[in-house]
């Protein structure tokens, strides 16, 4: 069985009303998700590799020798909307989440637990949407997941209980979490993981000297350097060729702002490669920042909550 948000949106209005419920309202706190099972792949482990405001021209311009291998190695989608507004927290909320700020109720960057402006259409025993970390820790028998950060408010959607390891750095420290995540890669070799690795300083070059400007190019750069470092690793450790890595990022800019409707805000890249997936393949069908955890999802074989509308994009299979 699959689900499309068409179908996902139906279903929820006649639930609605059949239960005599508000349109607005959440499904009470605790509630069992509910789920539709997918066809997996069974991953070993997967990596998110992601660069906080990267406009899709400014990946093209930019010197990223170990970005591109992974392009050529994999699948790659340089079309690819954000969710509105394009500002941080909804984008990577839905980017792990599976669905829109419509859905999980992350609407700005000031979303707080216990401070909101749209409730979650469904939240777990302690009051949060279900994003990946938790669908993996419910359906994965002894996987491990791991959250490196840079932006404080990143984290604050995603309940800490299905987190292992996590560290924050300062916003331009962001070494110590590359190397930090090859390490907790490498000690849980033996157990299926999920690691999602972030960096902040190429958005905050966007709004310090402009987007497209010499610096918040050189920032890209200088990303792409420990990337490839990091990859390096995962070879030489031999834990790269049964890894899948993502690409992501969340929303572009313009000038010194972003959180428009403006091309150059709302598309952004969205790369795949690992094992069963189409090498140096363009995808060509219509992708969104909320189809990312679905596609997790479905490298590990776990089943999707009805509440997500987040779709794989099939094309990247071979």
């Amino acid at each position: 069985m699959s689900i499309n948000r068409r179908t996902f949106l139906k279903q929820g209005l006649a639930a609605s009303v059949a239960a005599g419920l508000s349109l607005s309202g959440a499904a009470p706190a605790g509630a069992k998700p509910k789920t539709v099972r997918v066809k997996g792949l069974k991953a070993k482990r997967v990596l998110i590799i992601t660069f906080d405001g990267i406009r899709v021209d400014a990946l093209q311009q930019a010197h990223t020798p170990n970005i591109d291998a992974l392009i050529a190695a994999g699948s790659a989608s340089m079309e690819t909307r954000d969710v509105m507004p394009s500002v941080t927290l909804p984008n990577y909320t839905s980017h792990l989440s599976g669905a829109g700020p419509e859905v999980h109720g992350v609407v700005d960057n000031s979303w707080k637990i216990d401070d909101y402006k749209l409730p979650a259409v469904e939240t777990d025993e302690d009051g949060y949407f279900p994003t990946v970390f938790k669908v993996l820790k419910d359906n994965i028998p002894g996987i491990k997941t791991a959250f490196y950060w840079n932006w404080r408010a990143l984290i604050t959607p995603h309940n800490p209980k299905a987190i292992d390891d996590s560290l924050y750095a300062d916003k331009y420290a962001y070494i110590p979490l590359y190397e930090r995540a090859f390490e907790f890669i490498k000690e849980n070799r033996n157990v299926p993981t999920f690691t999602f690795l972030y960096t902040v300083h190429t958005d905050h070059m966007g709004h310090l000297h402009e987007w497209m400007s010499p610096e918040y190019i050189k920032s890209i750069e200088e990303a792409d350097v420990e990337v490839g470092k990091l990859i390096a690793k995962l070879k030489d450790a031999g834990l790269y060729d049964d890894a899948h890595i993502m690409f992501i990022s969340d929303h572009g800019g313009i000038g010194k702002h972003h959180g428009g409707i403006s091309r150059e805000e709302m598309i952004v890249p969205w790369v795949i490669e690992g094992p069963g997936i189409k090498k140096g393949f363009t995808i060509t069908e219509a992708n969104n920042t909320v189809n990312t955890a679905s596609t997790v999802l479905r490298l590990f074989g776990a089943p999707q909550p009805l509440c997500w509308t987040g779709e794989v994009p099939e094309s990247i299979f071979k």
